[in-house]
């Protein structure tokens, strides 16, 4: 077997297994017995189990962050260099969520794989998630430009609430299946982003957190002090 097709195929048959049965329950041997090569190709390609996983995972997310890009880019295009919160917010939720839900990709490998690798904490990915955040920053910059009178650390907060959203509503779509009884139509992936991005924007376009924190203080001062 030729050494591209090689690691082709030890990717391919770690990406299933992974899918199928999560990190912790898969071994090497697992993997390697799937591919049909010896344990020494993943040796020789990769060096370990956590840099095939951190491939994979690197693999996926760069596609998703190239399409997040692309949106971003796009919007602020369409609006003269100043594009609109929720264009953004939808830019930033909109390929995780269409890449991970609806019947069809919920069944595709790839989105079973990032679904694994969502719900599931482990070191490689973990790692990566902390390091990789130049595009991110991409997007604090256009909402920065969008909300100018937001201050920054509402501004943070609100990717990392719409990122959150997004990913929760990834890991628990059963669990939401069910306690609606079929009302929230997880397969409804427009309606699903929808959402997402209409509590991202209500939350930085209200009021500031100066003004809670002053009315909160304030509703602390009338409490009678036992």
């Amino acid at each position: 077997m030729a050494s591209d097709q090689t690691r082709a195929s030890i990717l391919d048959a770690a990406e299933r297994l992974y899918a199928d049965r999560g990190f912790a329950d898969v071994t090497l041997r697992d993997i390697v017995a799937a591919a049909g090569v010896n344990l020494a190709a993943v040796n020789y390609h990769f060096g370990s189990k956590d840099e095939l996983i951190a491939e994979l995972f690197v693999t996926r997310s760069l596609a998703t962050n190239r399409e997040r890009l692309n949106e971003l880019k796009a919007a602020e295009a369409a609006g003269g260099g100043r594009a609109g919160i929720d264009a953004i917010l939808r830019a930033l939720v909109g390929p995780t969520l269409r890449g991970c839900l609806g019947p069809e990709n919920e069944r595709s490998t790839a989105a079973r794989f990032m679904i694994r690798a969502s719900i599931e904490s482990v070191p490689p990915i973990r790692r990566i998630k902390n390091r990789e955040i130049d595009h991110l920053r991409k997007f604090a910059a256009a909402m920065r430009r969008s909300l100018p009178d937001r201050n920054d650390v509402d501004l943070y907060w609100g990717l990392h609430f719409a990122l959150a959203m997004a990913h929760q509503t990834i890991r628990d779509s059963e669990r939401l299946t069910k306690l609606s009884e079929g009302l929230c139509d997880l397969n409804d992936v427009a309606g699903v982003i929808d959402r997402v991005v209409a509590v991202s924007v209500m939350a930085l376009t209200g009021r500031g957190t100066e003004s809670r924190n002053s009315e909160t203080a304030a509703a602390r001062r009338t409490v009678p002090q036992r």
